[in-house]
């Protein structure tokens, strides 16, 4: 019979324990997609730091036949775990990217544009709420390539490309401010960033997830009947006080 393996470099997205000291881990590569193995002493000490979620790893997967769960082991190649962990937003952005992806990606189905994303943004998080414009396109991109991208071009009612302030989110298409009318309030806000007419700052990012968060609950979760994960809804918990509390302190600069 012939045994089934591959070996190429993955990112680790979840690891739950499984028996004695060994875990299940969920990890995404480039050629293979989204895919879990049973990783032999991945919960023990020596091995845990291996298996983090966001680390890079270099995994090789074998089984006896494809539709089994298979069996992983891996040598580390980054540990970006150990470096988002130092602080609390490059914490948070990895804890909900990896979430996003280990539960709204479908197993084995190669989409290397989500993955590239991935390799790129997971490096550079330690830099901060910066990277907040990176996340929330490169969640554009998982609703996009899983058939539920927006359209963000042009306005749905006139057509207009300019002033675009608001989505429909019933359609995901742009609304502009003209057309948007007594409407304005059932609608999502559209920040500036996303459609380069303005710089990201912390009401964008607040918005921007609120934006990409509602399709990604209705659609890439809603339609297997799972929510939004919770890491991904603290982040936007975060930036939402985030945000509240600067304006706060900006009123109260200018009251002053």
């Amino acid at each position: 019979m012939t045994r089934m393996e591959w070996d190429a470099p993955a990112i680790v997205l979840d690891t739950r324990p499984y028996g004695e000291g060994d875990a299940v881990a969920t990890v995404m590569t480039e050629s293979h997609g989204l895919h879990r193995g049973l990783a032999r002493g991945g919960a023990s000490r020596g091995k845990a730091a291996i298996w983090q979620a966001g680390n890079l790893v270099q995994v090789q997967w074998m089984a006896r036949l494809s539709d089994q769960l298979g069996s992983f082991t891996g040598e580390l190649i980054h540990a970006g775990a150990a470096y988002a962990m130092q602080e609390a937003m490059p914490l948070a952005m990895l804890t909900a990217i990896c979430a996003v992806a280990e539960g709204a990606l479908p197993e084995r189905e190669p989409l290397p544009g989500i993955f590239d994303g991935l390799l790129r943004l997971i490096p550079r998080l330690p830099l901060g709420e910066s990277l907040l414009t990176e996340v929330i396109q490169w969640e554009l991109v998982v609703l996009s390539d899983l058939g539920y991208g927006l359209d963000l071009s042009a306005c749905v009612v006139t057509g207009q490309a300019d002033d675009l302030v608001y989505v429909s989110p019933k359609t995901g298409r742009a609304v502009s401010r003209e057309a948007a009318g007594e409407w304005a309030p059932r609608l999502l806000p559209l920040p500036g960033f996303l459609t380069g007419s303005g710089p990201p700052d912390l009401a964008g990012w607040r918005d921007g997830l609120r934006l990409t968060g509602h399709f990604l609950a209705r659609d890439a979760f809603g339609h297997h009947h799972r929510p939004l994960p919770q890491a991904r809804r603290m982040l936007y918990d975060r930036v939402s006080a985030m945000a509240a509390q600067f304006e706060k302190d900006d009123v109260t600069k200018d009251a002053g």
